[in-house]
């Protein structure tokens, strides 16, 4: 990945997507911002104990950095619902769909100005782009929405609703648990048997890989895959870890059309 910095503030950018002039992008750190331990500095998540007003301050840091007027958010359960916001979509109440209350685990959208933002502490934040039909997604693929192919299921509905072809998809793994700290001591009963084969001898997974090869069953071809490789837990002086720290705040990743 690309270290970069915009009006002070650190971000990381996948090569790959950077060099495409109509989306921005950026993977933020947990450095320069506004909030207090134990949610310092960039914390953009609400509802987990920090103060209201320095997330707003936060995610006015991160709007400012890639020039994003509207920055999208979604309630994360860590399931497998993908949100979808689309030009020509209108909710059954009048309003615009995409103004209306977003719950789920991953974002698509072909609107300019929208800028899908997923909170990490630990889990994957997968970027999806589709250059020949302007269509962007981020996903959040903890290792509940893993197991249920969230990603899969995303890159199906930019096929069905918006024409996308995967081989045209360019995808980005942000920084998340590695397979050198995803321990899952009770595994049997949690991680179904068809993926204990990304297990080593010390009960640790890959979710690296199995992101990997879900965009490849999904269709994409493996030269538009990057993966950060960047362990969080391994890297609390840089990103949140819930595994980590227990109680921390969530990092943004961001990707919308300009």
């Amino acid at each position: 990945m690309i270290f970069r910095s915009k009006n002070g503030t650190p971000f990381l950018q996948f090569a790959s997507l950077a060099g495409f002039s109509k989306i921005r992008h950026g993977v933020f750190t947990r450095r320069c911002g506004c909030s207090q331990p134990p949610f310092q500095s960039l914390n953009i998540s609400r509802g987990i104990g920090d103060d209201a007003r320095h997330v707003a301050q936060n995610r006015q840091i991160i709007a400012l950095c890639l020039e994003a007027g509207d920055l999208v958010f979604a309630q994360q359960v860590h399931g497998a619902q993908v949100c979808v916001l689309a030009r020509d979509d209108r909710a059954s109440n009048g309003r615009s769909a995409r103004d209306r209350l977003l719950v789920g685990d991953s974002l698509v959208t072909d609107i300019p100005g929208k800028f899908l933002v997923i909170q990490v502490a630990d889990c994957q934040s997968v970027m999806l782009y589709d250059p020949r039909r302007q269509v962007v997604a981020n996903v959040h693929a903890g290792w509940r929405g893993s197991i249920r192919n969230i990603i899969g299921q995303t890159v199906q509905i930019m096929e069905n609703r918006f024409g996308c072809e995967p081989p045209h998809l360019m995808a980005g793994v942000g920084p998340s648990l590695g397979p050198c700290c995803a321990e899952f001591v009770n595994y049997k009963g949690e991680i179904p048997p068809e993926f204990w084969a990304y297990k080593d001898d010390r009960d640790h997974f890959d979710f690296w890989t199995i992101s990997s090869d879900q965009l490849i069953a999904a269709g994409l071809d493996t030269k538009n895959i990057n993966l950060s490789k960047i362990c969080t837990k391994c890297n609390t002086d840089m990103f949140f870890s819930y595994r980590g720290e227990g109680t921390t705040g969530r990092f943004a990743a961001v990707i919308g059309l300009a």
